[in-house]
């Protein structure tokens, strides 16, 4: 018997991420003790170095991202947003100043999931913010 693994796309892979980020966030919040590497494990079994890339980032770098995200917040805080919010705006501001990812992409990947998981005017926001963030180069700060 042939096992044909079907191709897991970046879009594919973002979505795990999100979800990773919404559950460390949750543990964050309720001061719960976890293993990244299990709770990575527990979303995405199967070792992945995008995966791991961009959760690693995020995390290492959670309070420089949520600064960047602050300044664009209009009249709003990351800690204000929902855990599902937060974790698309974190995942796609470490894409877009940590990797080589076109702003472009990352701002399409990133209202493509803000359109599933958040109402329209977060989704309005996150496009925003990300927006406002690749147009002023803040990439080219960092």
């Amino acid at each position: 018997m042939v096992i044909v693994m079907e191709k897991v796309t970046r879009t594919d892979l973002r979505n795990y991420i999100m979800t990773i980020l919404y559950q460390v966030n949750v543990y964050d919040k309720n001061k719960i003790e976890y293993d990244i590497k299990d709770v990575i494990k527990d979303v995405y079994p199967i070792d992945n170095e995008f995966i791991d890339e961009i959760v690693m980032g995020v995390i290492n770098n959670k309070k420089d991202i949520d600064s960047i995200a602050n300044r664009y917040l209009d009249g709003w805080k990351m800690d204000r947003l929902g855990n599902t919010d937060q974790a698309i705006l974190r995942m796609a501001i470490y894409e877009m100043l940590y990797t080589d990812t076109p702003g472009v992409v990352v701002i399409d990947e990133a209202v493509r999931l803000a359109k599933s998981f958040s109402d329209n005017d977060v989704r309005k926001m996150i496009n925003g913010v990300l927006d406002k963030i690749f147009h002023e180069g803040v990439k080219d700060e960092w």
